[in-house]
Parts: structure tokens; sequence; C-alpha cells
């Protein structure tokens, strides 16, 4: 007889919660700004063009948070995107806020004890460790 796998505690009950270090979460971003640089390119200019990368981050988010919980960046630090309250995925529209958010700077220099910054007390999500199977 096997034991039930053990159901992961959701940060926001978890008082043992450490968030990823500043460092992997800016080194996951600079990933993710150079890889929308290069999408951008396709289509614009992205030094002419600067509305263009913005753009195509913010559906980076919105299309891999919502449906996988990491960008191609978190992927690579080993960080991942969870709803705050029950651990799962953020979903597509909340991806998109906080992409959007996280495209106006100011919102994710203001963090609180977990690192979250105001955009991810918007969204509802925070940033945690990312286990490789």
């Amino acid at each position: 007889m096997t034991s039930p796998a053990a159901v992961p505690v959701p940060p926001a009950a978890d008082a043992a919660f450490t968030p990823p270090s500043l460092g992997r979460r800016f080194g996951a971003l600079v990933i993710d700004w150079v890889l929308c640089l290069l999408a951008s390119n396709i289509f614009a200019d992205p030094v002419r063009d600067g509305w263009a990368p913005v753009v195509v981050l913010i559906l980076e988010y919105g299309f891999f948070l919502g449906l996988f919980g990491q960008t191609p960046g978190m992927f690579i630090t080993r960080v991942r995107c969870l709803d705050w309250t029950d651990g799962g995925r953020i979903g597509l529209l909340r991806a998109l806020l906080r992409g959007l958010l996280l495209a106006l700077v100011v919102p994710a220099l203001l963090m609180d004890q977990h690192r979250r910054g105001l955009h991810d007390r918007l969204a509802g999500s925070v940033i945690a460790d990312a286990s490789r199977p």
C-alpha cells in the first residue's frame, strides 16, 4: 500500500515560505526581455518602436504564466509563478494583468516581506522556487 501524496501547502498558508532571491527573479526577467527583443524584431524595430518588446513581454507573460506557470526565463532560473492562496496556476487573465503591471516597472519595486511586488499582490500571485523533475 502506498501512502497518499503530500498536498503542497499554498504559499499564503505556509509560515516557512521563503521566496527565491531577487537575483534569480531579475535573471529570469533579463532572459525574457532578450527573448522579447528578438521576437519583436520579427515585426518591428525594437530600437525605433520601443512599444513592440513591451507588448511581446505582456503577451509572453499572459501565455506562459497563464498556461504553464513559468516563462522561459523562469524555467532557466528555476522559479515559477503561483496563485498566492492555493498554489496553482494564475490563469490567462491574471497573467496578462501581472505582465501589464510588470511592464509599468514601478509596481515591481514595491515589495512586501514575501518579495511580492505590487503587480504580484494585485494579480494574487507569488514567485516561488521551482523544482525540476
